[in-house]
């Protein structure tokens, strides 16, 4: 559960460290209210938005998939089977 809320809250995040390190590298002070005006701030959140949704779209398209139907453990003559995909 951890990482279906880490993995796009880490993407959606990225873009305002990115733009806070591009402030350390400017020799800026990144906590400063004046470089975090609302255009600022509103364009980062669409960046960030558009960065989580990708990354759920791509770890959708591209995760491995499971081949066969999944065949649940079981007991066979006493003895447990455990699950398997077929």
């Amino acid at each position: 559960m951890s990482r279906a809320v880490l993995e796009p809250l880490a993407l959606f995040l990225t873009p305002f460290a990115v733009y806070a390190i591009y402030l350390v590298l400017r020799a800026r002070w990144p906590l400063e209210v004046e470089h975090w005006t609302g255009v600022r701030v509103s364009i980062l959140t669409v960046i960030g938005v558009a960065a989580a949704i990708l990354g759920l779209v791509a770890v959708n398209l591209f995760a491995p998939r499971g081949q066969g139907a999944y065949v649940p453990a079981h007991r066979e003559n006493g003895v447990l089977v455990p699950g398997r995909f077929e």
